[in-house]
């Protein structure tokens, strides 16, 4: 479903385009035009149309940065930003929400199971209002590593995080048979950490949880974000800070299953506020800077820190 809503984004986004361009020709025709042959008109007039709907999508993603800012945790003094580095980070975000948003989802991960796999496979869980395109470039990394994978679609985009854990389970069940492992590890991202760990409750309700060998999540809001009051769906609801759902999880779960769970977060997310929220008591918690949300999944010191953590999963 996201993939087909995507696809009728871009296209209405194509066609913003035409219109723009078409208005700026009938409305601005500037002296300069009439030096232009009529391809090099088009051609500059279709440019402009798409700088202005660029500049759009990128006053969204600064929005997000001034919301998370104005609902954010004290930034740790270790990873305080310079305007280089801030500047690094705006720039990364929008460049990874424009691939995962115009790319990445257009193209679902789907089930990869390699012949001379190593280790334990991983199933990747994405995070709200995606699909397992996001993980195209964890699928890369997975594969060059020799590990077999899965990135499931959870589906419907707005449903209740516990409507997901059927899907997860069956994800499981189809990942071990096709494997032949009898653990696997999961891997979310965002609200997918949240559905890993409704997940991991089931498990202890019906008593097979040893078939997880790990959960790492990756800008998970363990305790809700402000910008989830933003979100439509059951599953925004839930990520809402202090939220009934998250604090029903939270008094579910024992040490023991907390102890399954790696963290990896950003103190500059830009999405997760306060940013803190990722971090989870009696889990394993793994804080970087300078890295947005979209981005999480394809910066290289998050994949090779979720690689780490997979293979010492895969060996413990």
């Amino acid at each position: 479903m996201i993939k087909r809503l995507l696809i009728l984004l871009l296209v209405l986004q194509a066609v913003l385009i035409g219109l723009l361009a078409t208005g700026l020709y009938y409305w601005w025709r500037p002296a300069w035009e009439s030096a232009l042959s009529a391809p090099s008109t088009v051609a500059v007039y279709l440019a402009c149309a798409l700088l202005i709907v660029l500049l759009m999508r990128l006053l969204i993603s600064a929005n997000n940065f001034y919301l998370s800012w104005r609902a954010g945790s004290i930034t740790p003094p270790d990873h305080a930003l310079n305007p280089l580095s801030a500047a690094g980070l705006f720039w990364q975000e929008f460049h990874s929400s424009m691939l995962t948003s115009s790319y990445y989802m257009l193209r679902p991960v789907g089930l990869h199971v390699l012949p001379d796999a190593s280790g334990l496979p991983v199933l990747l869980v994405h995070g709200y209002a995606c699909n397992s395109g996001y993980w195209l470039p964890m699928s890369k990394l997975l594969t060059q590593a020799r590990i077999s994978h899965y990135g499931i679609d959870l589906e419907p985009p707005g449903a209740s995080i516990d409507d997901f854990v059927p899907q997860v389970r069956a994800a499981v069940q189809r990942l071990r048979a096709a494997t032949g492992s009898a653990q696997v590890i999961i891997v979310g991202h965002s609200m997918g950490g949240l559905v890993a760990r409704a997940y991991l409750r089931a498990c202890a309700q019906r008593g097979d949880e040893a078939h997880v060998a790990r959960v790492i999540t990756l800008g998970t809001p363990h305790h809700g974000t402000a910008l989830a009051h933003f979100g439509p769906g059951s599953n925004a609801a839930q990520m809402r800070r202090d939220s009934a759902w998250l604090a029903a999880l939270a008094a579910s779960e024992a040490n023991t299953q907390r102890m399954l769970i790696s963290s990896i977060y950003s103190v500059h997310d830009n999405i997760i506020a306060p940013q803190d929220s990722s971090e989870l008591p009696g889990a394993r918690n793994l804080v970087f800077g300078a890295i947005g949300h979209v981005a999480l999944g394809r910066h290289p010191l998050i994949m090779r820190c979720t690689l780490q953590e997979i293979e010492t999963a895969a060996h413990a």
